[in-house]
Order: structure tokens, then C-alpha cells, then sequence
């Protein structure tokens, strides 16, 4: 699986940004797909995550502020994001998951990192 992600940018705070991922190769074989983030000097974290079934999944500081989606196809996935705080300055990655032998385990593949910055 190839992910390609594109959006993000400079905003400032109390604005709103939309990011975008695409899908390629064997897409039929994702379960999961979502975004994550890194900000600087910290560990990836979980940012939202459409499963099967469409339930959701968000990071406690991104609720009711980010929205996620993922097509039916789970071809492509975008993170509407409203309401942007400057702690939410960070570079997203876009996430698949697909399953593996072991179960509840899945595999990873991450898209490039699209870097977000919130100004105050």
C-alpha cells in the first residue's frame, strides 16, 4: 500500500486546514485508515482513525474540533480540521492498516508527513 497525502500549510489559530490521502496498490486489503501526527520533540500519536463498520476513533484533544473520513473503496481518506490551536503544530501522516496473521495485529504504511503549523 502507497499512501500520497496533501494539504496542510501555515493557518492561524481558530482557522481550519483539510487534508487529504490517497490510496494505491493493494487497497482491498485495508481495514483501517486514518491520520496520525508527530510534533516536534514528541512521540507519534494517534490524531483519528476510521475503522470498519465507519467507527471512529479521535484523540481526546481533537474531539469536536477534527473531522476524518475514509470512502467506501478505502481508496482515499481526509481530516477536516476546525477550531486549529497552535499545540496543534505538528507534521500528520496519513495511516492504512491492513490485517496480518496474528490477530488484532495490524500493518502499518504511512504516507510522507504533510507539516501543519498553527500560528498564534
Amino acid at each position: 500500500v502507497q499512501l500520497q497525502a496533501s494539504g496542510g500549510g501555515l493557518v492561524q489559530a481558530g482557522g481550519s486546514a483539510r487534508l487529504f490521502c490517497g490510496a494505491s496498490g493493494n487497497i482491498y486489503e485495508i481495514t483501517v485508515m486514518g491520520w496520525y501526527r508527530q510534533a516536534p520533540g514528541k512521540q507519534r500519536e494517534l490524531v483519528a482513525v476510521v475503522t470498519p463498520g465507519k467507527s471512529t476513533t479521535y484523540a481526546d484533544s481533537v474531539k469536536g474540533r477534527f473531522t476524518v473520513a475514509a470512502d467506501n473503496a478505502r481508496k482515499s481518506t481526509s481530516l477536516q480540521m476546525n477550531s486549529l490551536k497552535p499545540e496543534d503544530t505538528a507534521v500528520y501522516y496519513c495511516n492504512a492498516q491492513t490485517p496480518t496473521a496474528v490477530a488484532d495485529l495490524n500493518k502499518f504504511y504511512w504516507g510522507q508527513g504533510t507539516l501543519v503549523t498553527v500560528s498564534s
